[in-house]
Order: structure tokens, then sequence, then C-alpha cells
């Protein structure tokens, strides 16, 4: 893993202090930082009209400071499109066209790797309905073909404009229909985002599920996560990079082994500013039902990092879960989230950039 391999940044949307900021200041204030780069939600975060130019004013000033500048889209599920009105805006009342115009917005100041997500997690509740792979009036099938749909009717202007979508390994989605995504429609069109604190909500293995995305994945969000058990079955608690039971050195290992020729990977952390906690009801039977594909390797690998997390919070080693994140929060310490997170990382890279040097050296002593 070379130092090239890979480049920390920020999201622009959760950076501290963003609403004073502005998409301009939260460039400024990354590059103080001494972070890579930043990645804004959505183009409209970067501009609500997508004026082309502000829009070229921004890339300008991340170019001037060498920092990435990635973006997303929004839904790609035609069931919960509504609860993101912005798009459909944007396209005069027209969904697919304003996605259209924000694809042609990206392409036109270079960026081509686009975030979009299927759902969002919906905090009515705490258990099934928290995400909409439970939803009644509607099945998770369906929605699943919907979205594939929406992704072929996209594909085409997505391809003419030289860009990609990158579905996020969300709360409600699994690796698996991801990929399977991804492989329908092309993944000259379609891709992954990955973030790892998500795929626990479904079961999954953090280093299993990397294993499984990791030749499509072209955008991540990095965050570290702790469990523990509940009489429902888990509890998932966002930490970061560094401050949970995540194997990041593997995580990374794995890949950065498929880039190939496809330049750095862009590490997006993702902090957190409170507690952010999920369930995972693994002792539900209508939840075991709808994961009809998850290894019980995943599920056995998640118990011991259950198990890991209690050990280390029992023993004072890490914080408990009602002892993490300050109350209230501040900026300071979600800038402190974002230093952990980028100096664990870092020292990763760091730590495996210098193994094949000692290597030769030891060989040829």
């Amino acid at each position: 893993m070379s130092e090239t391999l890979m480049r920390v940044g920020v999201c622009g949307r959760k950076f501290p202090g963003v609403e004073r900021l502005g998409p301009e200041g939260v460039l400024a204030a990354t590059a103080r930082i001494g972070r890579a780069g930043v990645f804004f939600r959505t183009l409209t975060d970067m501009s609500p009209d997508l004026d082309a130019g502000h829009l070229a004013e921004l890339r300008a000033r991340a170019d001037a400071d060498g920092l990435y500048l990635e973006a997303g889209l929004g839904k790609v599920n035609p069931y919960n499109i509504s609860e993101e009105t912005s798009v459909r805006e944007l396209g005069d009342g027209d969904h697919l066209l304003g996605m259209t115009r924000m694809i042609e917005a990206a392409a036109a100041i270079g960026i081509t790797e686009l975030w979009a997500d299927t759902a969002n997690y919906q905090r009515h509740s705490w258990g099934l309905h928290a995400v909409d792979r439970f939803r009644t009036d509607v099945t998770w099938d369906d929605q699943l073909v919907a979205i594939e749909r929406y992704l072929q009717r996209l594909a085409p202007v997505l391809r003419a404009n030289g860009c990609r979508i990158n579905l996020e390994t969300h709360e409600e989605i699994t690796t698996h229909e991801v990929v399977a995504l991804v492989e329908a429609v092309g993944p000259d069109a379609v891709g992954i985002t990955l973030d790892l604190a998500n795929v626990v909500v479904r079961g999954e293995a953090p280093v299993a599920a990397a294993r499984r995305v990791a030749p499509y994945t072209h955008q991540t969000h990095m965050r570290d996560i702790v469990l523990a058990f509940t009489d429902e079955g888990m509890e998932r608690q966002i930490r970061a990079c560094g401050d949970g039971v995540i194997d990041f050195a593997a995580v990374l290992d794995v890949l950065t082994r498929h880039r190939g020729g496809r330049g750095p990977l862009n590490l997006t952390i993702e902090n957190t500013m409170a507690r952010d906690w999920n369930g995972i009801p693994l002792h539900d039977p209508r939840w075991q039902a709808a994961h009809p594909q998850l290894p019980m390797s995943d599920v056995l690998e998640l118990v011991r990092l259950c198990d890991l997390s209690e050990e280390r919070m029992r023993a004072g080693t890490a914080p408990g879960l009602d002892d993490y994140y300050p109350e209230p929060p501040s900026e300071d310490w979600a800038l402190d989230f974002i230093r952990r997170s980028a100096d664990h990382l870092t020292a990763i890279q760091t730590t495996a950039s210098a193994e094949p040097a000692a290597s030769t050296q030891k060989e040829t002593s």
C-alpha cells in the first residue's frame, strides 16, 4: 500500500460548523486542518441551483489547495425519492430531469464518481421499521426492482457524461443486493460507496463485506463502531476510526488490492456529533427471514466483535455507550473525531508502506 493509494478527507455536510462556513469555508477549513479533500453529499450542498459559475469556483478552490472533490446525487429508489424534493425541483417537477441536470453539472467540473443511496434511515422506530427494507406498503423485493429500473433509465445519461453512480452500503440494503444492482446495470455506470458502519445493521461482518464489494468500490465513508448485546440482538454505536472494533488494516488492504490503476482511493471520514445507536434485531424471525443471503460466518464474526466491544468497555479500555459522546456536543469534539480517525487511517497506511522496505532490507542484510 503506497503513499499514493489513499487520501483521507471529510464529509462536507457533517463538517463542524458547516452552516456557518458554507461550502467555501468547508474547503478552506479542510485544507487548514491538513485533510486531503471534501465529499459533499449532493451537488446542491455546493450550489442549490447548480450555478455553473459557483460550481466552477468551488472546483478551482479545491484544486488550488490540492483537495479531492466528490459529490453525490441523492436517492434512486422511486418509492422514497419524494422525501427529497430538491432534485425534483431542479427538474421543474421531473425527477429524472433533475438527476440529469445534476449529473451534467458534476461532469462539467470533473466530478465523475457520484454518491447515491436507496433510502433514508427512518427514525420512527428503533426496530424493524427504522429502515425501508421492512415497509409493509411495498416489499423490499419490489423496491429493488424499481431501483434497478430507475438506474437503467439513468445509465445512458451517466455513460454519456463519463459518470458513475455509487450506491452506498446503507442501513437498509445488503452488500449482496448492492453488488447485484451493479452487475445488473453495469459497473461502468453503477458502483459502490462503502460505509462499513452500516453493513453491521444488516448482520454483515465489516471485513467480509469489504471483500464482497471491493471490486466495485469507488467512494467510501469511514467511521468505526462498537456493538453491545440487547434483548433483541445487538446495538450499534458509531465511533471515530480506531475507537471501535473494525479492522481497518484488513479493510484497506482489501480495497487497495482492487484499485489497480484507478488512482488513489478517497477515504472520507463521516464524523458524528452525538450518540448514534441503531438496533440489530437478530432474534426477530421477521429480520432473519429478510436476510436469506446472510452467511452464518458473518453473524458469528459480528458476535465476536460484540464480545470484544463489551470486553473493552468493561475493562475500561474503551468508553461505555453512555460515556463516549459529550453533552452537549461541540465543534471541537467533532474536529477531534476527524483528527483521530485520520491519524488511525494514516498510521495504517504508513505502516503498510514501510513493510516492503523493511522486508527488502532484511533479505539483503
